[in-house]
């Protein structure tokens, strides 16, 4: 299980880095989906540690704000692992720093409004209800 797409640091000697650290990221997690074991959930992007500044803010992230800040690490791990492999998933109570979990969910809507029903499904419930035999 790839989680909170291995967990890009964006704080410490690792604040300003953010454009070299996707492009690493972009590298690794097309490595990792050739692993046809591996499955990627998506999310925990919010945690201070990441350092999008959310959770300094006296305001919470929008969901159009995570979509604009996010949204291109949610599309290319989707891209390389594909929805049937690929869980959007909760990371409350720890993202309640940055954004509410309403927010959070909207912005899942938008990023997988370009998918069809069949891979929506699987992005929301399918992945989740296989991998973890509900």
């Amino acid at each position: 299980m790839l989680d909170h797409f291995g967990a890009p640091l964006g704080v410490g000697v690792y604040a300003g880095q953010r454009e070299a650290i996707f492009s690493a990221r972009q590298r690794d997690i097309a490595a990792i989906a050739q692993s046809p074991n591996v499955v990627a959930k998506l999310g925990g992007l919010a945690m201070p540690d990441n350092g999008f500044g959310w959770d300094r803010r006296a305001r919470p992230a929008s969901s159009d704000e995570l979509v604009v800040a996010q949204s291109r690490y949610y599309q290319h791990t989707i891209e390389c692992f594909g929805p049937a492999r690929c869980m959007f998933e909760s990371n409350f109570p720890v993202d309640k720093r940055s954004l509410p979990c309403g927010a959070y969910w909207n912005a899942m809507k938008k990023i997988a409004a370009g998918y069809s029903a069949d891979e929506q499904d699987a992005m929301f419930f399918g992945t989740a209800q296989r991998i973890y035999r509900l």
